[in-house]
């Protein structure tokens, strides 16, 4: 299968040269997603917990552009600004993987900003 690359009119335009996702086979691999609201190509107002909301709405619209879901994540890597920041992220982050989350890695990066927060994913399409 060749590899196809992934786009949504739903989530933010790359702002570089890079691919929102890449499917190869029943993976898919998704670019870091961060706070923009794609409706205004702005960061949204507000602080960790807004960011996070928003990057992980941008990056279901990734993950379903591709054909899979936040079920079939198998593996996060979160970048957070402040690592300060870890509890409120932590408590976004799990309502979207409320059960049996995936897999991840949380560091502490310098971000560009006004991004305090990304998320990229890994997931299988399908699991039957």
């Amino acid at each position: 299968m060749p590899r196809q690359i992934i786009t949504s009119a739903k989530s933010p335009k790359p702002a570089g040269p890079y691919s929102p996702g890449v499917r190869w086979d029943r993976l898919v691999f998704t670019a870091g997603q961060v706070g923009v609201d794609p409706s205004v190509g702005k960061a949204v107002e507000g602080g960790i917990r807004e960011q996070t909301r928003q990057v992980l709405i941008n990056l279901q619209n990734v993950l379903e552009a591709g054909g899979t879901d936040f079920q079939h994540v198998l593996k996060t890597t979160c970048f957070l600004q402040d690592i300060g920041d870890f509890a409120a992220f932590n408590e976004v982050y799990r309502e979207f993987f409320p059960n049996d989350p995936p897999a991840r890695s949380t560091i502490q990066a310098a971000l560009v900003p006004p991004y305090i927060v990304e998320i990229e994913a890994i997931a299988v399409v399908g699991d039957d």
